[in-house]
């Protein structure tokens, strides 16, 4: 009963919710966990269309939010990272099939060096025809492991090839991995991009940080009718602003609606503790030593209305 009322309540006060998706590889066995077969990406895309989901470029949900409009409950963007051959062979047809749009995201040393398993430059560029291109780097660092300086050099060198072989400027980059922290976004939105991507499971409405936009992956047999239920919990980050130099994280601070009275808060590695929620505001005292490098602190009201914050430690 208490996570009807709350869900209710969550519905209540949260802005209209877009979802972005991203895959990688499509139709290739040889590597499962990255995979999603022709047979499942035929079922999605089926799916979106019997449910009256619109499959819209992912700039066209950033126009909104720059232009301070809601976004459409039933938009869906679907990005692909890593520029797998395996798309341009097994998933573009069907993509040109059901006529949807895309947000391809260039590897670029991959490419640049021809890997035989990503696509070439003469590929991406007939993708261009069909689908949106951005960058995912160029030689797939974990950002927050390298110097601010590489950082820069790695993302300075993709841009330049990208522009020299595909003649435009990439508008949007996606983090490798979904690793970044603050210093690192600082430095790639200093390309001046109009947008960047990571993999935080969430969704987009229209106060959304262009420059941090959430995607939900999807990887194998997946429940696509759950994943299209997340919605965004309208929650400002006080604290952890970024993992703690020592490992230890001592407070969980966070400004929600004052509609809210309690909460769940989930801690990587320490599961799901009930918080109670004073006047809207989050704030909880803790002494836990993180259990991994890369941690995520969640706030959520239901099982699909969350806030979603990734911090990682700085090995540097």
């Amino acid at each position: 009963m208490k996570y009807i009322l709350l869900l209710f309540i969550s519905y209540y006060y949260l802005s209209a919710n877009a979802h972005v998706f991203v895959y990688h590889r499509f139709g290739d066995t040889k590597h499962s966990s990255t995979n999603t077969t022709l047979k499942e990406l035929k079922k999605e895309f089926d799916y979106f269309k019997k449910n009256n989901y619109k499959v819209v470029k992912l700039s066209q949900i950033v126009e909104k939010i720059k232009q301070n409009k809601s976004v459409p409950d039933n938009w869906v963007a679907l990005t692909i990272d890593d520029s797998y051959k395996s798309f341009y062979k097994n998933g573009l047809p069907l993509f040109k099939e059901y006529n949807y749009p895309f947000s391809l995201y260039v590897y670029v040393k991959a490419t640049q060096k021809g890997y035989g398993d990503f696509m070439t430059w003469d590929e991406i560029k007939d993708a261009s025809k069909y689908g949106e291109i951005g960058l995912h780097s160029y030689s797939h660092p974990h950002l927050t492991q390298i110097s601010l300086e590489n950082v820069r050099k790695d993302t300075k060198k993709s841009f330049e090839i990208f522009e020299e072989k595909l003649g435009f400027k990439p508008k949007s980059y996606a983090y490798p991995y979904g690793e970044y922290n603050e210093k690192v976004k600082k430095v790639i939105k200093s390309f001046n991009f109009k947008y960047i991507l990571n993999q935080n499971t969430g969704t987009i409405t229209k106060k959304t940080d262009v420059y941090d936009i959430n995607r939900i992956a999807l990887v194998g047999k997946v429940n696509l009718e759950q994943k299209l239920k997340y919605k965004t919990l309208d929650a400002q980050w006080i604290e952890p602003k970024e993992y703690p130099q020592n490992g230890i994280l001592k407070k969980v601070k966070a400004k929600v609606s004052p509609k809210i009275k309690q909460i769940k808060l989930y801690i990587t590695g320490y599961g799901w503790q009930d918080i109670k929620v004073n006047n809207g505001i989050i704030d909880v005292n803790l002494n836990l030593k993180l259990k991994k490098s890369r941690s995520r602190v969640i706030l959520s009201t239901d099982y699909f209305t969350i806030a979603n914050k990734i911090i990682i430690q700085d090995k540097k």
